[in-house]
């Protein structure tokens, strides 16, 4: 906490400039915002070039097969999306979250690097073969070859993930939230927020993927390193425009003894009266900012707040914190209990999400891509249509639809925080349904002109155009729209104010679930089906046409369908933060 006087640092409640003083009470966040927005969409550019082009790396460059080329891939971006957690509980607990974005770009540029220098060197790669071509005999990627790709692809994930941990509830700090302005101000910095990954998405996967594809791979990795490097330079010149919140120690460990204390105090009868739990007075908390009001859900929490002394004793004797806990810091654990099953719901929306950048790809290899004469899409480049799309509504959504909603619900953001993830629910399940028919009717026509065993590299395509993809790729960008803003929002504005780095980032962890749970429903669908499909399992092999990826596709619309139905039942059962507001000049 440096060397502030407590009432200093509740006067300030808990910021400090960039200097460490006391930070400037009316503090609106636009140019310190400006500078956020345009780190993130330098490192989305980065970020989203890789994730969009590395199963054609790992299948064509490093041999893997298709379905080990995903699951590799839905591993490394499920671990960068849950590093987005540890970078969230180190910025709530011990480094502030300024420090935490710098030191996580840095470390992502170092992983770019070495994955630069691998690209470059032949001796560093497998020998070149076609991993199409059922009798070549590829040599896989392995030993050393294989740790250094791994070490670069792993410090990219534990930088870009612990960037967005900290870099996301960084910039939504830089608002008042204390008033209604405020908040208007911090909805419409989620919204810009996404439009500046979707931006930088949107240059990444065509100009960098093409790059990539045309000029070599070490080229389109130099240019993911300078991106990185031009984010962290953006990031730093903002510096003295930023105010930072002071860390207030782990959230983990304020939960944690609030459970410990509620089992030591099991035995004890809760007061009838709600006020006589133990509560501090504002005067006596040190940087809290909120007082939370009791609750009726999980009362057996309500424990840990029992008095069993009067008040005055407890002035006298200092209680240990794992005995006896606030109503507040009690209700700040009952809220993060609440969020888990609204987490847990968006976790299947983030598995469909990982398709679009897998298999999705792999079939875009076997479709005609060509737009004129003389130019062909990357197939790699298809997730430009839900990112070009995003890039376009969110400001449609932010200065229209918004304004517009908010007439007839009176909702400062237009439609609450859980509505807006429902509706991205919903339009998951539409869009994987889309694609289970787009690859029935891919499949169809390979059979109908005899390209059932195509070879790309070796055979012109498909007679079936790229843009077949682009339906369910544009139903899924409207899902994002409504479900990941909606997620980081309703995380951010919902968490008790000492932990909105670790909640914030339940959005992105949610994301890293869900493309762990692709892996392991992939590898899960092979195993089943093993003995139904021609003793191979729908997703086996490098041939799309003999595998049954639609197949795969209906069961993930079927799973959307039954996890929004269980959204239902728990977005009515949450109950929002009952919050006693302290006079602020903030």
């Amino acid at each position: 906490m440096g060397d502030y006087k407590k009432s200093e640092i509740n006067e300030l409640e808990g910021f400090v400039d960039w200097k460490g003083r006391p930070s400037q009470k009316a503090h609106q966040g636009g140019i310190a915002a400006i500078f956020i927005y345009v780190t993130q969409f330098f490192d989305s550019v980065a970020f989203f070039a890789m994730i969009v082009n590395l199963v054609t790396y790992f299948n064509e460059i490093m041999h893997l097969e298709i379905a080990k080329s995903a699951t590799t891939l839905t591993s490394f971006v499920g671990t960068t999306f849950l590093m987005a957690l540890l970078g969230g509980l180190i910025s709530d607990s011990y480094i502030d979250r300024y420090k935490m974005s710098f030191a996580s770009a840095c470390v992502e540029l170092a992983g770019y690097i070495i994955l630069l220098v691998q690209a470059h060197h032949e001796s560093l790669k497998p020998p070149p073969c076609n991993p199409f071509n059922p009798t070549s005999n590829c040599e896989k990627v392995r030993g050393g070859k294989a740790a250094m790709l791994f070490t670069g692809l792993y410090l990219i994930a534990v930088g870009n993930g612990c960037l967005k941990g900290a870099l996301l509830p960084f910039g939504a700090d830089q608002f008042n939230d204390r008033d209604l302005k405020g908040r208007r101000k911090i909805s419409t910095y989620f919204n810009m927020f996404l439009f500046s990954i979707s931006a930088g998405g949107a240059f990444g996967v065509t100009v960098i993927v093409w790059v990539m594809n045309k000029k070599g791979w070490d080229i389109g990795f130099g240019i993911c390193a300078a991106t990185v490097f031009l984010a962290t330079i953006t990031f730093i010149s903002g510096t003295t425009s930023y105010r930072n919140r002071i860390p207030q120690g782990s959230p983990l460990t304020r939960i944690l003894q609030v459970f410990v204390a509620a089992i030591y105090n099991r035995k004890l009868a809760l007061p009838e009266n709600p006020n006589d739990l133990y509560e501090l007075d504002y005067e006596e908390v040190n940087m809290d900012t909120q007082k939370l009001l009791n609750t009726e859900q999980f009362k057996f929490l309500d424990k840990a707040a029992i008095l069993t002394e009067t008040p005055s004793n407890y002035v006298k004797m200092e209680p240990s914190k794992w005995r006896l806990c606030s109503v507040t810091q009690v209700e700040e654990t009952k809220i993060v209990l609440r969020m888990i099953p609204i987490f847990g719901c968006s976790i299947i929306l983030s598995t469909g999400l990982a398709q679009l950048q897998t298999f999705s790809v792999s079939q875009g290899l076997t479709m005609d891509r060509s737009m004129g004469k003389n130019f062909d899409i990357p197939a790699a480049s298809l997730p430009f249509i839900p990112i070009v799309f995003l890039v376009i509504i969110i400001p449609i959504y932010e200065k229209f639809f918004v304004p517009f909603a908010r007439k007839f619900t009176g909702h400062e953001t237009g439609i609450t925080h859980l509505q807006r993830i429902g509706v991205g629910l919903v339009l998951s399940a539409i869009s994987m349904t889309i694609a289970a028919l787009v690859e029935v009717k891919r499949k169809n026509v390979a059979r109908e002109t005899g390209m059932v065993d195509f070879i790309p590299l070796f055979m012109p395509p498909i007679p079936i155009s790229v843009f077949w993809l682009g339906f369910q790729y544009f139903v899924f960008g409207i899902a994002d729209l409504f479900t990941l803003v909606g997620m980081m929002e309703f995380f951010y504005s919902e968490a008790p104010e000492r932990m909105r780095s670790m909640a914030t980032a339940f959005s992105y962890t949610s994301l890293s679930l869900g493309y762990f749970f692709s892996t392991i429903l992939v590898d899960i669908v092979n195993a089943a089906t093993r003995n139904i499909t021609e003793s191979r399992g729908w997703l086996r092999g490098n041939n799309l046409n003999r595998n049954h990826l639609d197949l795969f596709y209906w069961l993930l619309a079927i799973l959307n369908v039954i996890n929004f139905v269980n959204y239902l039942f728990w977005s009515k059962w949450y109950k929002h933060k009952p919050v006693f507001e302290k006079t602020s000049n903030v």
